[in-house]
Formats: structure tokens, sequence, C-alpha cells
């Protein structure tokens, strides 16, 4: 039994899923995969349920009706996670955008130096983005800048996807009161464990654009990052977080 899974959303991945798959499964540390699939019409499900028998008791999936959200996606994931005996959960896009052998970094910043999540970062040395058109490049980076402005956090990637939390973080927050789902889903979640006073830890990462398949970005996710930050900063000062001892 492994103590750490990897939360993998889906819609339309059938080009990286099982490369994906395959390359978690050959890291030096076992971990576990839990993909949330999200009714892909290309046929993502039946890749995973295939490659299931191959690696029983390590791969997981969980099917949803429709397209509800990466936010949503990682909640289920999430609630699925501590119902087991995980101890380390980890946020991962399908895409080889966050490279998978991270995840040992991720991990030993957490089990061995003393975090309680652990974020893949882009910005703690410069831009480490690849295949990134400058305009989005600039608007991530001046994105996590204002989040940090504007929340008080010191995180450099505010916006990051790549994560590992300790179980106790994910046990700590009211799962069910997040309320975005795209990328200011990633900003809530890691201020509201920065405002209960878990350690955080950045790992320096290089971010690599998809080669295959489609990208979720679009002008409403965006969007509600930056109004979504505004009204985070507004809701903290009328609710009191019970901070971690």
């Amino acid at each position: 039994m492994s103590d750490s899974l990897v939360i993998i959303p889906t819609y339309k991945e059938k080009e990286n899923i099982e490369n994906i798959i395959r390359k978690v499964f050959s890291l030096e540390k076992e971990f576990h995969v839990l993909i949330v699939e999200d009714n892909s019409p290309d046929g993502t499900a039946d890749i995973v349920k295939r490659l299931m028998k191959k690696f029983p008791d390590k791969l997981f999936i969980e099917e949803r009706k429709g397209k509800l959200g990466l936010g949503t996606a990682y909640i289920h994931g999430f609630k699925w996670a501590l119902k087991r005996n995980y101890e380390f959960i980890y946020e991962m896009d399908a895409d080889f955008s966050h490279n998978p052998e991270d995840l040992i970094r991720l991990y030993n910043a957490c089990a061995k130096e003393g975090g309680d999540m652990a974020i893949g970062s882009r910005y703690i040395k410069g831009v480490n983005v690849v295949n990134w058109p400058m305009g989005r490049v600039l608007m991530s980076y001046y994105a996590s800048a204002y989040v940090r402005i504007i929340t008080g956090m010191s995180i450099r990637d505010t916006t990051a996807g790549f994560k590992c939390y300790n179980r106790k973080v994910l046990e700590a927050i009211e799962l069910d009161k997040i309320k975005f789902t795209g990328y200011a889903f990633q900003i809530e979640m890691k201020f509201t464990a920065w405002k209960l006073g878990f350690n955080i830890k950045e790992v320096d990462i290089i971010f690599r654009d998809r080669t295959e398949g489609e990208s979720k970005m679009n002008k409403s996710i965006f969007k509600e990052a930056i109004f979504g930050v505004m009204e985070l900063r507004l809701r903290s000062m009328f609710k009191k977080h019970k901070r971690v001892a």
C-alpha cells in the first residue's frame, strides 16, 4: 500500500493519459493514481480501464457525468482519498506540463522536510516556463504578483496546479465551502491553507506547455481568478480561520 495518491482530472486526454500513468508507475517511489474523468467523448476512460487490468490496486477511476470543472474534480478526488489511508495527496495535470519525476521532490518537501503543503513553483528563480507565448507568461507571472499583493501571501506561484498535500491539510479545510472551480480554485486552496497556519513550501520546477491534446484555459477561467482573489480577501476579513496549533 502506497502512502501517496496522485489525482489527475481528465477531459479529452486520450493522447496523454496512458503515457502519464505509465510514467508515474515507473518512478522509484510507489505512487497510486486516481483519474477523475469527466465523460470525455474521445475514449479517455476506456484507456484508463484497460490499464487498470495491468495495474490492479494502483490505478483507479472515478467517472462523472460531464465536464464539471477542475476544482470540483479535485474536491471529488480529495474526498475519495481521505476515505482511504493516503497520507500524501497530489494534484497533477495529465498533459506532461508537470513532470512526474517532480512528484518525488514534492513528496520529500512534505515527508522529509516538514512541509504541510508543497507547491511545484514556476517562479522561484525567474520564470521557468517552456513553450508558452510571451503574453501568457507575463499574464501568469503578474497574476501571481497581483494575488500576493491582494492576499498578503508570500507564495511566488499562487496559481500553480502541481501540489502535494499532507492529508491533515485537506482534513482541516472545509472542502464543501471551496467556491471556485478554475484557476481561482488553486488560489483559494493555498489561501485557505495559509490562513489556517500550515507550513507551505515551494519546490522549483520547470513547467512545459502541453504538446498533445487541447488546452482547457479560457477567458472565463482567467476572469474568475482575477475577481475571485478580491472576493477571497473580502470574505477572509469577516471569517475567522481556526489556525493550526
